[in-house]
């Protein structure tokens, strides 16, 4: 497999900065594309790779940065939650594989921008918004996972494998996090332009999600300076940073489910079912279903930008609210989960086997959306907002209340 580095694809960039509305529509307008390109490049091994070029040209891989750094704060700024997920949702429409891969680039830059030293902060920054670099998050191994090994000279030495590492070959600068000699969890990011790593293309058999080519990587060998750490041992579990950013992938799925929707209704208007009454009434659970969901999303923004001026507070300053945030969140996750999961039934049920095949690219988008779905901790989203609810005593209609 040739392998291309994102500088090579990000080929031009705007002459000037787009304002935060102009993105909102290039967002779209490459939404659209990426709908139109979706099924050619439905196979393993493909990468939106043209869709990218159109990302970083219209400035969106610096767009989550702080608008200090150059960005627009899409992700770091608390009052750019509502816009940052109308822009996720646009590309899980266009293809849930984008959606995917931006979404970790997001998810990176938070992190740096979040538990990163000023330093670091400036040089990642400088990655995403002169040298158009990726970035992601491969947290996800098996057994034999990722250790970081402190090394005399001052440097660390990584030793096993990451799996689902979305955009391999792609993705720059991804966060490559392992477990140090005591057991805790360490952040870093591989500059994958300057080490040498072995990538398992043969691991990524999926039957959805072909194009974000997640294959299992071995990072055995690489050495690391110090300054590739990010934050101190166990950060990256803390709270609530590591369950607030559910919203983002929960954007990206419902994006999904419009696509799905609109597809499962062009392909009733063809086949002249709009005055079946059993149609109608389908199509009108979906259409409240995605209503629910956006309003789901809605209150979440509304909620992030309320609880602190960056995205899920400081981590320096404890904050009297984080288990309600918490809660808040994985109750969206789960929500909007489940509005999927009815989407897809009640699709499939309406085109029957014929909308099932191709050209009608609604069996795709079943098999991206069935596989994006099944994020981790599902059941633990759920547990997590009944502990919360039998530990409260306020009234039901203020339990949320984040004034």
């Amino acid at each position: 497999m040739k392998v291309v580095n994102s500088a090579q694809l990000l080929l031009e960039t705007q002459p000037h900065p787009l304002s935060i509305s102009e993105l909102l529509i290039r967002s779209t307008e490459i939404a659209d594309y990426a709908t139109e390109n979706a099924a050619k490049i439905d196979q393993v091994g493909a990468f939106p790779g043209r869709e990218f070029e159109q990302i970083a040209a219209a400035g969106l891989l610096s767009a989550p940065l702080d608008r200090r750094l150059g960005g627009h704060g899409l992700g770091i700024e608390a009052s750019a939650t509502r816009k940052l997920l109308q822009i996720l949702k646009q590309f899980g429409h266009g293809n849930l594989a984008i959606g995917r891969i931006f979404e970790g680039h997001v998810n990176a830059l938070q992190l740096i921008q979040t538990f990163g030293t000023q330093a670091q902060v400036e040089a990642y920054a400088s990655d995403a918004r002169d040298r158009h670099k990726i970035f992601g998050v491969w947290n996800a191994e098996a057994n034999d996972g990722v250790k970081i090994i402190p090394l005399e000279t001052g440097h660390y030495r990584l030793e096993g494998c990451k799996t689902f590492a979305s955009g391999s070959g792609y993705v720059d600068r991804p966060f490559v996090n392992g477990t140090l000699p005591d057991g805790r969890w360490q952040m870093c990011i591989v500059p994958m332009d300057q080490v040498v790593t072995v990538s398992d293309p043969s691991w990524w058999q999926p039957s959805g999600m072909r194009a974000t080519a997640s294959y299992k990587v071995d990072f055995s060998g690489v050495e690391l300076e110090a300054s590739a750490l990010i934050g101190q041992p166990d950060d990256y579990y803390r709270q609530p940073w590591l369950s607030v950013g559910v919203i983002r992938f929960a954007a990206v799925q419902l994006g999904g489910a419009e696509a799905l929707f609109d597809e499962t209704r062009k392909f009733l208007q063809g086949l002249g079912r709009t005055q079946d009454p059993y149609q109608a009434e389908r199509l009108g659970k979906i259409a409240i279903a995605l209503e629910s969901g956006n309003l789901w999303l809605k209150g979440a923004a509304e909620f992030v930008a309320a609880y602190a001026p960056i995205f899920a507070g400081s981590p320096i300053v404890p904050h009297p609210q984080a288990e309600q945030l918490v809660a808040y969140a994985n109750m969206v996750r789960s929500a909007i989960e489940q509005i999927c999961m009815e989407v897809i039934q009640a699709c499939e049920r309406s085109v029957g086997t014929r909308g099932l095949l191709p050209p009608t690219p609604i069996e795709r988008i079943i098999r991206d959306l069935t596989l994006y779905l099944r994020q981790p901790a599902f059941d633990a989203a759920f547990a997590n907002v009944g502990h919360y609810v039998l530990t409260q005593q306020t009234a039901a209609e203020r339990l949320w209340s984040y004034a």
